[in-house]
């Protein structure tokens, strides 16, 4: 997987987490849709976390290859 598959994957994230957000009723977060949209957003969340730690890697095997 590329960088740039990377950072498509890392948007679509983002989308969905601007969608989430939106579904999320402020006066009851933690009923109905609104738990779901806030797992949802958590899920997002993981996936950009491990998807910056894959593009760092990337980068740290490469500097490993060049030596």
């Amino acid at each position: 997987m590329n960088k740039t598959v990377s950072i498509i994957l890392i948007v679509l994230a983002v989308g969905l987490i601007a969608f989430n957000s939106t579904l999320i009723d402020f006066e009851n977060p933690l009923e109905g849709n609104s738990i779901i949209a806030l797992i949802g957003i958590a899920a997002s969340l993981c996936a950009i976390v491990l998807l910056l730690l894959f593009i760092a890697s990337k980068k740290i095997q490469k500097k490993i290859n060049e030596d």
